[in-house]
């Protein structure tokens, strides 16, 4: 019992209670209130998710993954997210367009070869406002793609990991029914939304940077820091992933200038501050500005699984 980190699991339990008040308390009186506290809860639930999958709110793996079972967001399998998430760990390999999962960047071949028009979508999308219109409709289709392909592949590890999907689905959905909202007004009131915001902490997670550190970013203030549970301070998490999410900011205060000088100032003091900078301006270049510029020898790695894009909103 005191390995149960407590918070984590209240939190969970806020999470799914709050948001089936507003779908079957508040829908029928308040559709729009309703609306917007799914659209908060289920951005929450993403985050939990992530949470979880790094070994939170309990050291057992089967029971943190029941936790987060009902996937408030519909559309990313727990197992697949957890794959590629964990993949995205690998510091060494951050931004890297074909060995991190979760990387915004193309190599230039692969890019040279997208029709004009894409690419022009993808310089809209490099910017905040189109990351958080354009990034959770594209994120999805691209990784929905993938992952079909692999399922025909006979890969078995992703097709068990949407029957459990669908299986955590089948509730979530029934409860919709049953309090009459409309599938479609779901999609594009809550779920679409709620990516959105989810976008807003993943817009800048990463930069390139000859030095692994260098790669990830600090936001040090924001009233979506509990919506996001604390992953703005994002550094502090690459280097101590198995800390829960109510000790970031701690750790981060304790050590403030040394986690500055290892990220090499990539510091914001909020996401105002970077929506100032970035609204319409793209952050980054499409083409990563450094690797891959050629094509390498083909094997099967060059295509890693895509990571769910509820949490980075990468582009297949």
């Amino acid at each position: 019992m005191r390995q149960i980190e407590w918070p984590t699991l209240a939190l969970t339990f806020f999470c799914y209670g709050l948001w089936a008040l507003a779908l079957l308390a508040i829908w029928p009186s308040y559709p729009g209130l309703a609306l917007v506290i799914m659209a908060l809860m289920s951005a929450l639930h993403s985050s939990l998710v992530h949470e979880n999958l790094h070994g939170h709110p309990t050291r057992n793996r089967r029971v943190n993954e029941a936790l987060v079972a009902l996937p408030l967001s519909l559309l990313y399998p727990y197992r697949r997210y957890k794959a590629t998430h964990l993949a995205h760990h690998r510091d060494a390999r951050l931004t890297d367009p074909l060995e991190d999962p979760e990387s915004y960047y193309k190599a230039r071949w692969m890019h040279d070869c997208m029709p004009r028009w894409f690419q022009r979508v993808l310089i809209v999308n490099n910017t905040m406002i189109g990351r958080m219109v354009l990034g959770p409709v594209l994120g999805a289709a691209g990784f929905l793609h993938q992952e079909a392909r692999r399922a025909m592949a006979h890969d078995r590890g992703v097709r068990r990991a949407w029957l459990l999907h669908l299986a955590g689905l089948g509730p979530v959905l029934g409860v919709l029914w049953v309090a009459g909202m409309p599938f479609w007004l779901y999609l594009v009131a809550v779920v679409w939304p709620s990516l959105s915001l989810i976008a807003i902490r993943t817009f800048a997670e990463h930069r390139w940077h000859d030095l692994p550190e260098g790669r990830t970013i600090i936001v040090e203030r924001s009233p979506l820091s509990w919506l996001f549970l604390n992953n703005n301070l994002h550094i502090v998490h690459h280097q101590q992933p198995k800390v829960p999410w109510y000790e970031l900011p701690r750790l981060y205060m304790q050590r403030r200038d040394h986690w500055q000088a290892l990220n090499r100032g990539y510091v914001f003091r909020n996401y105002w501050e970077l929506f100032h900078a970035h609204a319409i301006v793209p952050k980054e270049p499409v083409v990563h500005p450094v690797l891959h510029q050629t094509p390498g020898p083909k094997r099967d790695d060059a295509h890693p699984p895509s990571a769910p894009i509820t949490l980075t909103g990468r582009i297949a």
